[in-house]
């Protein structure tokens, strides 16, 4: 039985990383978050000490790691995006390793410098990435594999996942602290695509807005086509109350690549494998940081060029 703590628990993925502790056989023992709606805590760790400020949470942990010899040794990562680096280094601090939900970071150089102070504390550095972990993209990276070398494919991901008004007013629509929209719900797509296809040849932003963004990546194998948004007008269906507010789209040569379900259980799975020295470290995390940061810095083109069809007629 390992010993986790938790930064983040109000939060909205917190919830898939309790119930990830408790299913691998772990135990949480401390946890954190600026508000205090965490009555999920019942739910998997009710035992679990809590805190709303940073410098108790950290007093705790020391006193147990030197005068009990009770420290933790994971700490599972659920806070803001800008704040992951401080946090990993952090756990670090502490003799713990870090699961650091994505982005583990917002700009390619932040991955470096935690690889290296990993190295120096001798512990380990994970982040969530699940979409390696589905079987249908599984195997979808073996068929690549087993194609020509010299094949390239055409690419057009769409992903809409509609949001209300909070989410601006949120550390989410504030691109200093969430990296933007790219990063905030991109992420895992283009660590997956770059994954199965290969490095970036040339990345290309042609629309760049606060609740949507599109443009071109090429890759080793692939053109890739991309549009992200959160606006429930560019929804390809009529929303109906009480269902999803959410529209995910792969085609490969012009071919639907069904990934839909088998989501339920992937965080359980992430941690299995982490539990067993098989997670994804930084250095696999740095082709999609370095994507999410050239979308957010770049200076959008406009409709030129080959842009994905979501954008005809705007």
């Amino acid at each position: 039985m390992k010993r986790f703590a938790l930064i983040g628990a109000a939060g909205y993925i917190a919830p898939r990383h309790l119930k990830a502790i408790k299913k691998t056989g772990n135990i949480l023992v401390a946890a954190l978050d600026k508000s205090d709606s965490v009555g999920i805590l019942d739910a998997y760790f009710p035992d679990a000490d809590f805190f709303t400020e940073f410098e108790r949470f950290d007093r705790h942990l020391e006193k147990l790691r030197r005068n009990k010899g009770q420290g933790v040794d994971y700490v599972s990562i659920c806070s803001p995006n800008y704040l992951h680096d401080a946090h990993v280094r952090f756990a670090l601090r502490i003799g713990a390793d870090a699961i650091c939900e994505k982005p583990l970071v917002l700009n390619p150089w932040n991955v470096t410098a935690l690889a290296d102070i990993a190295k120096e504390t001798g512990r380990q550095i994970y982040t969530i990435l699940q979409l390696r972990l589905h079987p249908a993209i599984i195997a979808l990276k073996k068929c690549i594999e087993g194609l020509p070398k010299d094949k390239t494919f055409d690419i057009d991901l769409t992903y809409i996942t509609a949001r209300g008004h909070w989410y601006m007013v949120s550390w989410k629509g504030d691109v200093g602290k969430s990296g933007g929209i790219a990063s905030n719900i991109g992420v895992h797509f283009f660590d997956m695509l770059s994954w199965i296809f290969g490095g970036v040849k040339e990345n290309i932003v042609h629309v760049y807005e606060p609740n949507r963004a599109a443009g071109f990546l090429e890759l080793d194998r692939a053109r890739v086509r991309w549009f992200l948004s959160l606006d429930c007008k560019d929804l390809p269906f009529t929303p109906q109350e009480g269902k999803p507010k959410t529209y995910r789209s792969i085609t490969i040569d012009d071919e639907e690549i069904e990934f839909s379900g088998g989501f339920v259980d992937l965080h359980i799975e992430s941690y299995r494998k982490i539990l067993t020295g098989e997670g994804f470290g930084p250095q696999e995390v740095l082709t999609s940081i370095e994507i999410i940061s050239g979308i957010r810095n770049a200076q959008p083109i406009g409709l030129k060029g080959d842009y994905h069809p979501m954008l005809a007629g705007r």
